[in-house]
């Protein structure tokens, strides 16, 4: 049942709502599985009419690849419902004229990401998952690329993301070597950055004030989508159990054991 303990101090969402955001990782899916309940949920979403969004800092693969991977799941999600760190850089950078960018990122999502160049001068670092081509003279060259006068751009800056085998070191902890060297501070473009949630609303017709994010990660999904005006919900599966012995649970409008009570939830409202 959906908590009313002093970290869920109401049981219906504000009645104002309209469209419902969705984190991925940790809220409809886990270690390889959808988490129990998550299909039907989204599917009882879709029948109660409330325009879904699904926002994910899954920043080592393009859209079409996180889609097949959510059908895999069962879950059918169409692409102009799906935002990501690579659809925001792909529109941050096509309105930039002139840009040349130095790309820290996966192989795979090199090939979405435009204007890369080869050579200085760079207008952009865009640092995302980088696990295969991370080395001394990868980091070096964003850092002098960013010192040379580029802006250090980040697809996310999470600190660990979590997998079957355990927990791994995650973008943010890139992001931060680079600010730290360069003396900078990245602009963010997935959660907790505004924009992302404005254009995921702004998407569906609604502002984010009109919207409710549901996600498990307080420093996300929650402080992120409560800055930008949303209502939130937290739900206790993916990094929630590590985050409350962290202590920094508890900001969300409602907190619920997954993602299959959102339905009854909204029903209520």
């Amino acid at each position: 049942m959906t908590s009313c303990s002093p970290d869920n101090p109401v049981d219906t969402v504000d009645a104002d709502a309209r469209g419902i955001l969705l984190d991925l990782e940790g809220t409809l899916h886990a270690k390889g599985a959808a988490i129990p309940g998550a299909v039907r949920a989204v599917a009882e979403l879709r029948e109660l009419g409330w325009p879904l969004r699904f926002l994910t800092n899954t920043d080592s693969r393009p859209a079409r690849r996180i889609r097949g991977e959510l059908a895999e799941y069962g879950l059918s999600v169409d692409s102009t419902e799906l935002f990501t760190p690579a659809t925001a850089v792909r529109d941050l950078l096509r309105h930039t004229p002139d840009a040349r960018t130095y790309a820290l990122v996966s192989r795979e999502l090199r090939a979405e990401i435009p204007a890369v160049a080869d050579e200085e001068p760079y207008t952009h670092v865009v640092v995302g998952d980088c696990r295969e081509e991370l080395d001394y003279a990868a980091l070096d060259g964003a850092f002098r690329a960013v010192r040379g006068g580029a802006e250090l751009v980040a697809l996310q800056r999470g600190r660990y993301f979590k997998r079957a085998d355990g927990d791994h070191l995650d973008t943010g902890a890139v992001v931060a070597a680079v600010e730290y060297g360069a003396r900078v501070s990245a602009r963010v473009l997935g959660k907790p950055s505004f924009g992302f949630f404005e254009a995921a609303a702004r998407s569906a017709g609604l502002t984010p004030a009109q919207c409710v994010m549901v996600g498990d990660d307080a420093t996300t999904d929650i402080s992120g989508g409560k800055a930008a005006g949303l209502r939130t919900v937290q739900v206790r599966t993916g990094k929630y159990p590590d985050q409350v012995l962290e202590g920094i649970t508890g900001e969300a409008d409602h907190v619920v054991d997954s993602v299959a009570e959102l339905p009854a939830l909204l029903r209520r409202s």
